[in-house]
């Protein structure tokens, strides 16, 4: 299933001109599915012939990864959410200096594992960090580097934390700092997803993720086939 609106991206002299790459992100809660379905579509993408870069948040720089470390292993919950919120920015400014802006520039596909938005949804809806503190730190951190298409994979909560101890089991570790949440953090952060959603429909797709990686795969292609204009490639 897909919500949203697909119009397609008809910039051509602004930010994003014909020489610059193109710049989609995945959002969606713990256990959804993106980081198989970024690397699906990257896979993709790279068969077709077009240059692809593959990144994440935190992450995706040298410092961004130390932060995400840090993050991850709860070192900052302590200091609360708006903290929390502030080291994803210094993360994100260095990803966007360091990877993200250098790639576009050289006309790559940049697909990346989580934006701004997971901010929002994180440390805001599910946190309760005012917007208005994201709409300054995006204000000075993005600017109008915003990604041009965000693929959201919905599902239920339920099913979501049932993937996320299935993965335990499976792959051994332990939880991080926001997979050991409780369900009604994660109730929070979902409804805020589709609040996001909602709110820039021009840019965020959501994708019903209850459903097989095969089918969300077809899906996340279409929807980054219709909105870029490749309909015509197989």
């Amino acid at each position: 299933m897909l919500k949203g609106n697909l119009k397609p991206s008809v910039k051509s002299g602004g930010t994003y001109g014909p020489t610059r790459g193109r710049f989609i992100s995945f959002e969606g809660g713990e256990g959804a599915g993106k980081s198989t379905q970024v690397r699906i579509l990257s896979e993709r993408l790279a068969a077709l012939g077009f240059k692809t870069l593959l990144t994440r948040e935190p992450g995706g720089s040298p410092l961004g990864e130390k932060i995400r470390r840090f993050l991850l292993e709860g070192k900052v919950k302590n200091y609360g959410a708006v903290a929390e919120a502030l080291l994803f920015y210094t993360a994100r400014l260095d990803h966007l200096e360091k990877l993200i802006l250098p790639n576009l520039k050289a006309g790559a596909w940049v697909i990346c594992d989580r934006f701004a938005d997971s901010s929002r949804a994180y440390q805001g809806a599910a946190s309760g960090v005012d917007d208005g503190i994201f709409d300054a730190l995006d204000r000075i951190v993005v600017g109008d580097n915003q990604p041009e298409l965000t693929i959201i994979i919905d599902l239920p909560v339920e099913v979501a934390m049932k993937r996320v101890m299935s993965r335990q089991l499976t792959e051994g570790g332990e939880v991080d700092r926001f997979e050991s949440e409780d369900l009604r953090f994660h109730e929070k952060l979902r409804a805020g997803f589709l609040k996001i959603a909602a709110a820039n429909s021009n840019r965020c797709i959501i994708i019903d993720g209850n459903q097989s990686r095969e089918k969300v795969a077809e899906l996340v292609w279409q929807t980054v086939a219709e909105r870029f204009g490749l309909e015509h490639v197989v």
